[in-house]
C-alpha cells in the first residue's frame, strides 16, 4: 500500500503537524509525499530528508501557493491514481482539502484518527472525545485526517527521499486568495509548545488576560492558549483557542488557569502529559481532569506564582 501524505509547510520550512501525519501513513505501507506551493524547493529538500519517506511529489506552481483547497484537491486526486490513501494532518488546510479530494474520489472520509488498527480500520474520537469509535471501510481508496497529538513525529533526519515533480493542474478559476492576517509571535506554537498557560472568561477583560497570563507564560517560555468563552468575549484573538473548535494540543504541561472545564475546552486539551488548574470554584470541571488543582482568587495567585518564578 502507498500513502500519499499531504506536506503542511509556511513556504519555508515542513511543520510539525506533518510529522505526525508521517508516522501516522507509515503504519499503512510506503509513504509518500506531497509538496505543492511557489518556490518551495527548500520545503522539498526538507521533506526528503524525513525518516521513512521514499518519495517526495513536488507540484511548484503559483496557483498552490496559497494552498487553496479548490486548486490542490484535483492535483491530489489526479496523484491517487498510484497511490491508495491520502493522509492529511487535522489542521486547517488539511481539513479543508481533505473532504474536496474525498468526494472527488467518490469515497467517506474517516476524519481525526487517533490510531490505525490495520489497513482498513481506525479509531476516531466521537462525541467530543468522551467516547473512541472503531471504524472500517470498505473503500478501496483512503482519505484521512490525522490527529496530530495521537501520533509521534517523525524524525525530521535520516530520511533519502527520492525527490519528483508533478505537472501542476493551473487554477481552476473558483476562488481567488486575497489576504492573510497571521497572528505572530515569538511564544511557541500551541500544536506544538511543551507547555501551554491558558486562560478563560474569569479573566474579566483584555487587559487582565494580558498582564496576568502572559508574564507567568513568558517565565515558563511557554505557549499562550484560551477558552472560546474568552475568545468569544474579546480578550483575545481566536488563534489562541484551545478546544473541540479550536486547536487540539497535548503538552507536556497545560496549566488552565480561570477556565471552568467546559466539554468543548476539555475536548482540545484532556491529553495533556500533566494539567494544572487554578479556579474560585471548587466544584468546577476542570477539576476532574486536573492533576494538580489549586483553589482561589486567580488574580491573587497567579501574580505571586508568576513572581516566585
Amino acid at each position: 500500500m502507498k500513502a500519499l501524505v499531504w506536506v503542511e509547510h509556511d513556504g519555508a520550512a515542513v511543520k510539525d503537524a506533518t510529522l505526525a501525519a508521517v508516522t501516522a501513513a507509515a503504519k499503512l505501507g510506503d509513504v509518500h509525499l506531497l509538496v505543492a506551493g511557489q518556490g518551495v524547493g527548500a520545503v522539498s529538500g526538507q521533506a526528503a530528508k524525513i525518516m521513512g519517506v521514499a518519495k517526495v511529489h513536488v507540484a511548484d506552481d503559483a496557483a498552490y501557493a496559497h494552498a487553496l483547497a479548490e486548486n490542490v484537491a484535483p492535483l491530489v486526486a489526479g496523484l491517487m491514481d498510484h497511490h491508495d490513501a491520502f493522509v492529511a494532518p487535522a489542521t486547517t488546510n488539511g481539513k479543508n482539502i481533505a473532504p474536496r479530494v474525498a468526494a472527488l474520489l467518490d469515497v467517506m472520509q474517516i476524519s481525526d484518527i487517533l490510531s490505525v488498527e490495520s489497513a482498513d480500520t481506525f479509531t476516531r474520537p466521537i462525541y467530543a472525545g468522551n467516547a473512541i469509535a472503531t471504524v472500517q471501510t470498505r473503500d478501496t481508496k483512503l482519505v484521512l485526517t490525522v490527529r496530530g497529538t495521537a501520533f509521534d513525529k517523525a524524525a525530521m533526519e535520516g530520511g533519502a527521499g527520492i525527490i519528483e515533480a508533478v505537472a501542476s493542474m493551473g487554477d481552476k478559476g473558483v476562488s481567488t486568495f486575497v489576504s492573510a492576517e497571521i497572528a505572530k509571535s515569538e511564544r511557541p506554537e500551541l500544536t506544538s509548545a511543551k507547555v501551554i498557560v491558558s486562560g478563560g472568561r474569569a479573566l474579566q477583560n483584555s487587559e487582565n488576560f494580558h498582564t496576568i497570563i502572559e508574564p507567568l507564560a513568558d517565565k515558563l517560555g511557554a505557549g499562550v492558549g484560551a477558552s472560546r468563552a474568552a475568545v468569544d468575549a474579546g480578550y483575545v484573538p481566536n488563534d489562541y483557542q484551545v478546544g473541540q473548535t479550536g486547536k487540539i494540543v497535548a503538552p507536556e504541561v497545560y496549566i488552565a488557569i480561570g477556565i471552568s472545564g467546559a466539554i468543548q475546552h476539555l475536548a482540545g486539551m484532556k491529553d495533556s502529559k500533566t494539567i494544572i488548574a487554578i479556579n474560585k470554584d471548587e466544584d468546577a470541571p476542570i477539576f476532574q481532569v486536573a492533576d494538580i488543582g489549586l483553589v482561589g482568587d486567580l488574580f491573587k495567585i497567579v501574580p505571586e506564582l508568576t513572581g516566585k518564578l
